[in-house]
């Protein structure tokens, strides 16, 4: 995997940028001693890791402008990171970059329960939001497994979802106002508490950029009042196919539950010895399938749901009993990654999203695909919306199984594009994806949204190598140029 060559003239300057970086901000968030770069060498997709030229952890938006303004004016990368938990490489550091820590921004500004929205910094952790307003019946609806840990700054570079993100949409769907830092200090504001924002939809655009555009300094979302009543159905079935027909009859139904996930049978039992959750071990597919809403809904859907769920051929029905079983439901399928860890060195868990209608085709091939490469697969995904993660087991001190679980991966992901769905649906294109860009999109496709890139970052300082698996310079594109050091949008509130 080719990232951008190293710039000497970059790397001889560290001594005089460590220097001014240090004039910023005091010298311990100025980090440069290898044993302590080790800790940022990577991020989730830990295959991959990179010592980077020196760290930096500023605590205020306008040490974060002064640090890009200074990378501007000198021409050195620099690599925004979170809580380092991105399954994509979008935080992978580079030899001659900045890497960006936002591990201090970690404060809630402002909980506005009129306004039903929460104020919090980059790096506030998912789990942390939720907790802050539980206390008055509210909750913050997206919840990535990494919940515990995910940054609500790095959920909005990736457009995170989770298990509960049928009903109530992604990120994007949950976010209301941003604040930002572009590549030559500009500080900038998008939406805010109000339900819309104006003008252009900057604030999508930015949902999902991976850091490529700016750096995130400030978030608002949306709370969402905790639902008088949810319960939870397990369902079992003697095949995928099986499996995967139930969701498509609730679906077809016009029945929308609050999260709807299915696992294989060895995530299953994976899942199980690890967090004895009591799942059917009996069974090759289990759905979890969780209905809220005013208590005679969700008695009236429940009911349905189980119709449907023996329509299909299900083997096992349980339903929650109380909101304890409920809980208890869930901490399996939250705990699935880490259970698998426990059975293999190593795995590498993909992200692709395909129509709900191809589960059972695309599940059959994944299992003859893991019979060829010879590597174990558990598959655990978001069954109502069609987003996969397979998690292919390898070790890496096997010589040739990395790259033999790249290329199993790779072909996971061609096939999800080919049955029309999408490289990812919320871990991003990262370095991961990055070279499969070609199998989704032409090269107009990736020129036009390079454009995009060059409106905001000129140079291609922000976070190079990623995304895009060919790196046009700006003139090539044919742009409109914009003048070094000004908004791309000139409408845009400064301040």
């Amino acid at each position: 995997m080719q990232m951008p060559p190293p710039e000497a003239a970059t790397i001889a300057r560290r001594p005089r940028l460590v220097e001014r970086l240090r004039g910023i901000l005091p010298e311990d968030a100025v980090i440069v001693a290898e044993d302590a770069l080790r800790a940022y060498e990577c991020d989730g997709l830990s295959a991959y890791r990179q010592l980077p030229l020196i760290v930096v952890l500023p605590e205020t938006t306008e040490e974060v402008s002064a640090i890009l303004r200074l990378c501007q004016a000198e021409g050195v990368k620099i690599v925004p990171r979170g809580a380092g938990t991105s399954l994509s490489g979008g935080a992978l550091p580079l030899a001659d970059g900045i890497t960006l820590g936002l591990g201090k921004f970690n404060r809630i500004l402002d909980i506005d329960f009129a306004n039903r929205c929460v104020v919090a910094q980059p790096g506030v952790t998912n789990l942390a939001i939720t907790q802050a307003v539980a206390h008055a019946g509210f909750y913050y609806a997206p919840d990535p497994s990494s919940q515990i840990a995910c940054t609500i700054g790095g959920n909005v570079a990736e457009n995170s979802g989770g298990v509960h993100c049928l009903k109530y949409g992604l990120t994007t769907n949950n976010l209301l106002g941003l604040e930002l830092v572009l590549m030559g200090g500009e500080v900038v504001r998008l939406g805010g508490k109000h339900l819309d924002a104006e003008g252009l939809d900057l604030l999508g655009l930015m949902t999902g950029s991976e850091g490529l555009l700016g750096v995130i300094t400030e978030v608002t979302v949306r709370i969402l009042r905790r639902p008088e009543t949810a319960r939870a159905v397990l369902a079992g079935f003697a095949s995928s196919e099986a499996a995967g027909d139930c969701v498509a009859r609730i679906i077809g139904a016009g029945i929308i539950p609050a999260g709807m996930e299915m696992m294989d049978r060895f995530a299953i039992h994976a899942a199980d010895d690890f967090a004895h959750c009591g799942y059917p071990r009996d069974v090759e597919a289990l759905l979890i399938i969780e209905l809220d809403g005013p208590e005679v809904e969700v008695e009236h859907l429940l009911d349905r749901v189980r119709e449907l769920a023996q329509a299909a051929g299900a083997t096992v029905l349980r339903l929650s009993r109380d909101e304890a079983e409920r809980v208890a439901f869930w901490e399996g399928r939250k705990a699935a990654f880490p259970a698998v860890g426990r059975i293999s060195p190593d795995y590498y868990c993909m992200d692709g999203t395909i129509p709900r209608g191809r589960l059972p085709q695309v599940l059959t091939a994944i299992g003859e695909m893991s019979s060829r490469y010879g590597l174990r697969c558990a598959n655990v995904f978001h069954a109502g919306d069609g987003n996969l993660h397979p998690l292919i087991l390898y070790d890496a001190n096997v010589p040739g199984e990395l790259a033999l679980a790249e290329e199993f991966g790779a072909e996971i992901l061609k096939l999800c594009v080919a049955v029309g769905g999408v490289l990812t649906g919320e871990h991003g294109v990262g370095v991961e994806k990055r070279d499969l860009m070609g199998v989704m999109f032409n090269d107009d496709d990736l020129k036009q949204q390079q454009r995009v890139k060059c409106a905001f970052d000129p140079d291609h300082r922000l976070n190079p190598g990623k995304v895009f698996p060919v790196l046009h310079r700006c003139a090539e594109l044919g742009r409109l140029h914009v003048q070094r050091g000004r908004l791309p949008f000139p409408d845009l509130p400064r301040f």
